[in-house]
């Protein structure tokens, strides 16, 4: 991974919507990706709640939480981050385009994160694991591109 020092990082957070069985059993998964890199530092699966994102705050490793955070508007964000270190802000700002960029792959190369869609993940493990299968491969191509 790249050596980033701690005034360069930057972080965009976000979480995107899949079900798990139905449409009833929503599964949100909230991501931080890493601007310089591109890697995803921490994820969490859970609820759209302030406790599944102060989960993922928690899994962000202590060498990223000094970083400037970029989310948009949803207030479990406000509540979690320190002020001084968020940024909240629109779509059209770009300056969350790298995870939104990453959640629309997400879709693209796997059938069960598409919201319309035949394929669907019959249970919480499967779920998470085809999630943590694809974050592998995905970080270790882009430690690739950068090496």
């Amino acid at each position: 991974m790249l050596a980033l020092e701690p005034q360069a990082m930057t972080l965009e957070l976000d979480e995107l919507w899949s079900f798990v069985l139905k449409k009833t059993e929503q599964a949100w998964v909230w991501i931080a990706l890493c601007r310089a890199t591109r890697q995803v530092v921490a994820y969490e699966v859970g609820d759209r709640s302030e406790a599944t994102c102060r989960k993922l705050w928690e899994k962000i490793p202590a060498s990223y939480r000094a970083a400037h955070c970029y989310t948009d508007f949803w207030a479990a964000y406000q509540q979690v981050i320190p002020e001084e270190q968020h940024t909240a802000c629109g779509k059209d700002s770009g300056a969350t385009a790298h995870v939104e960029r990453w959640n629309n792959t997400l879709r693209q190369r796997l059938a069960r994160f598409v919201r319309k869609s035949l394929s669907f993940s019959k249970s919480w493990f499967m779920h998470e694991a085809c999630l943590r299968l694809f974050l592998h491969r995905y970080n270790l191509d882009q430690a690739l591109i950068l090496s």
